[in-house]
């Protein structure tokens, strides 16, 4: 079943180049069933919700729990009424408390030594930048020319 092709099929040498031809048995088809698909069907996303407690739950007032102990009993009912203040960490040198105006808020404030290095850290790091930036620009203004005439000259004398 080897057959010699035209001379257009040649290798690199000239000389002809064998294809082998194959021939494949004829077979019938396989008949497959037409496949069938069911549509998709997606369910709802849903939860149960989750109750929790609040941390400082307390029975109301005139409400005795079965399991309270006595120093429940001896607390007074006008602590209960007011809302309850985040925590503040412990007065130091450090920490100093700002009244935020027409609020019953205070706001911890750092002391003025740790301000004041942090305000000079900033204003030279902005400074030095700027500063770096300018001259930068400057000495790019003043190398451009004189970097393109040495290079020009470079040239010039490498044509020549």
């Amino acid at each position: 079943m080897m057959k010699l092709l035209h001379l257009s099929n040649v290798d690199f040498l000239g000389e002809p180049i064998v294809i082998p031809e194959f021939r494949f048995p004829a077979t019938e088809t396989i008949k497959l069933p037409t496949p069938t698909l069911e549509l998709p069907r997606g369910t709802i996303p849903s939860y149960k919700p989750l109750v929790v407690p609040p941390s400082d739950l307390r029975p109301p007032p005139g409400v005795n729990p079965p399991n309270s102990a006595e120093e429940d009993h001896t607390e007074d009912s006008s602590d209960r009424s007011e809302p309850l203040k985040p925590s503040v960490p412990p007065q130091s040198s450090e920490v100093r408390m700002f009244e935020v105006p027409w609020t019953d808020y205070e706001v911890p404030v750092p002391s003025s030594e740790i301000l004041v290095t942090a305000v000079s850290t900033a204003t030279v790091s902005v400074a030095a930048t700027l500063t770096a930036t300018a001259i930068f620009k400057r000495l790019v203004s003043i190398m451009k020319p004189i970097i393109k005439k040495i290079l020009t000259k470079k040239k010039k004398n490498e044509q020549n």
